[in-house]
C-alpha cells in the first residue's frame, strides 16, 4: 500500500511552490486560506488512495472532490476549495493552463444550511417514489448511507469490515449502534475503499433480502461499476429521484444526502438519551455514518 505524507505537509509543501512564484498569492491571508483548503483536500485524496496524493490529484478527482464536498459546506468553502486547487494546478502540477478553470460546483444553499427531513416527510417521499427507489430511501434515512454505498449492501457472513486503526489499537467504539439492537448487520462498501459495518433493522431487512438478485449485476454510477446485489435503488439514479419527489410534494428539497443529516441528529438526541457523553455520542455517530472523525458530526447537526 502507498504511504502518503500527512495532509498538513502535502499542503505546506504546495503552498511553498506556489510562494516561490512571486505574486500569485496576493495575500498572507489568501496563504491562510489555500494552505487550509489544500489540507482538506489532502486528506481526501489520501482517504481516496489518490496515487501521488494532493499533487496526483487529476482535474477529474479535483471535481469529484468538490462535488462530494458540496454535500457537507456552503458555497463560500467549496469556492474557496475550488480556487486553491486550480492555482496549484495551474501553476504546481501543470494540470490546468493558466487560462483554464476548474467547474464550478455548488455548495448547500445558506437557507438550507440545516438539511433535516422529519419522519413524516421521509415516509411521505419514500411513498411517491417507485418501490425499488422508495425502500431505498427508507433503508438510507435509518441507516445514514450515501447513496452510492445504497449499491454496494452485502449481508456481513459475505464480507468483513475493516478495521481501522490507531497507534496500533482498533478505533471502533463499542457503543455503535447502541439502541439499535433489533437489526440485521450488513457491510458497504464506502468512501475511500472502507469496508464498514451498517445495521438495517429488521423489518427493513426483510423487505431487502425480499428484492435479492440470483447474481449480482454490475451498475454504472457516476463513471464508476459497482457490483449490486439487491433490486433496490441507489447512487445517482435514486439521489434525483429524492430530489424530485421532495420538490413536487413540498416544493423544496434537502436533496438525498439530507436523509444523512436527518439519521445524523436522530441518533444523537437517541445516544444522549441512553446517557452517553456528548463527544462519545459524537464519535459514536461519525463511525456509523463513515467517518472517524468526531468533529465532522457537527456538519450534520447543523
Amino acid at each position: 500500500m502507498a504511504k502518503f505524507a500527512k495532509p498538513e505537509k502535502q499542503a505546506a509543501s504546495v503552498m511553498k511552490c506556489l510562494q516561490g512564484k512571486g505574486n500569485v498569492l496576493e495575500s498572507v491571508g489568501t496563504v491562510r486560506n489555500y494552505e487550509s483548503a489544500l489540507r482538506v483536500a489532502a486528506a481526501w485524496a489520501k482517504e481516496n488512495r489518490i496515487e501521488g496524493g494532493l499533487r496526483g490529484m487529476s482535474v477529474e478527482d479535483a471535481v469529484r472532490f468538490l462535488q462530494e464536498r458540496s454535500t457537507e459546506v456552503g458555497q463560500k468553502t467549496i469556492d474557496l476549495n475550488r480556487q486553491a486547487l486550480q492555482c496549484m494546478m495551474q501553476n504546481v502540477t501543470h494540470k490546468l493552463e493558466a487560462n483554464e478553470r476548474l467547474e464550478m460546483v455548488q455548495g448547500i444553499p445558506q437557507q438550507l444550511s440545516s438539511r433535516v427531513y422529519t419522519p413524516e416527510q421521509v415516509q411521505a417521499i419514500a411513498d411517491h417514489q417507485q418501490p425499488h427507489n422508495g425502500l431505498a430511501t427508507e433503508i438510507a434515512y435509518a441507516t445514514g448511507l450515501r447513496a452510492s454505498e445504497l449499491l454496494t449492501l452485502r449481508p456481513i457472513e459475505d464480507r468483513t469490515p475493516d478495521i481501522r486503526l490507531r497507534d496500533g489499537v482498533d478505533r471502533t467504539l463499542e457503543t455503535k449502534f447502541t439502541g439499535r439492537e433489533d437489526s440485521v448487520a450488513y457491510t458497504v462498501h464506502g468512501k475511500g475503499g472502507l469496508i464498514r459495518e451498517v445495521r438495517i433493522p429488521t423489518a427493513l431487512a426483510d423487505r431487502l433480502e425480499a428484492t435479492r438478485l440470483p447474481e449480482p449485476k454490475v451498475i454504472q454510477d457516476r463513471g464508476i461499476n459497482r457490483e449490486t446485489w439487491y433490486g433496490i435503488g441507489g447512487g445517482n439514479a435514486w439521489s434525483a429521484s429524492v430530489t424530485r419527489t421532495s420538490e413536487k410534494l413540498f416544493g423544496w428539497s434537502h436533496g438525498a444526502h439530507g436523509l444523512r443529516h436527518t439519521y445524523a441528529q436522530e441518533r444523537m438526541t437517541e445516544l444522549r438519551q441512553k446517557g452517553l457523553q456528548e463527544e462519545t455520542a459524537k464519535e459514536t455517530v461519525s463511525q456509523e455514518v463513515g467517518h472517524f472523525r468526531p468533529d465532522i458530526t457537527d456538519t450534520y447537526l447543523r
